[in-house]
Formats: structure tokens, sequence, C-alpha cells
């Protein structure tokens, strides 16, 4: 089923709306005047943290160390992924350097 013009229009405009409003409404809410609340302090300390944890969590789910490559790929890759963030500290680069030898270690295995 394709939409037409006029509903892709519709969607891409509530698209931007939405991507607007998530950028513009933090600066709008708090003021620079007055300070940040300790609650959305905490939030920004302990978010990226967890939503980290979560993404493993979530690679990692269907990983069965009983079968085909025993979970081999994945653990190698997440070595890759802590020794370059402990060696550079840069999230993207740990986080691209992982994937990268991911996709690698199993292009060569299957």
């Amino acid at each position: 089923m394709t939409m037409t013009l006029s509903e892709q229009i519709i969607t891409i405009a509530l698209c931007v709306a939405g991507t607007m409003a998530t950028r513009f409404l933090p600066f709008v809410v708090f003021s620079s005047k007055k300070p940040t609340p300790k609650f959305i302090q905490y939030l920004g300390k302990a978010l990226p943290s967890a939503i980290f944890g979560m993404l493993v969590v979530y690679c990692l789910k269907n990983v069965s160390i009983l079968s085909g490559s025993h979970g081999l790929p994945e653990l190698i890759a997440i070595l890759v992924t802590i020794c370059l963030h402990l060696w550079k500290k840069q999230m993207l680069l740990s986080i691209a350097g992982g994937t990268v030898c991911y996709m690698i270690i199993v292009q060569l295995i299957i």
C-alpha cells in the first residue's frame, strides 16, 4: 500500500515538527536564568550509561553459546569495543570499531 503525495507531505511535516520540538523544548522549559533541576542533572549523568547497557543486552539477547560460533564473534567485538574505549575514551570510535570488527568476523566465519 502506497501513500498519496499529501499523506507523504503530512508524514514528513509531522516528523520535522516532532524533531524540532524535541530539540527546542528543553530551551523553552529550562530557562538559562534558573538553575537546571537536580533530577534533570541526574538523568543527564545516568541515562547514557543505562541506554548503553540496554543496547548491549538487546544485542546479545539472541546469542546462543551452545550452537554455531558459540558467541565468539560477539565476545571478540565486545572486547575490541572495551579496549578501544579504554585506550581512546571516544564512544563513537569504540562503537564503530567494535561494529566493524564484528562485521568482518561474521563475514569471514560464515
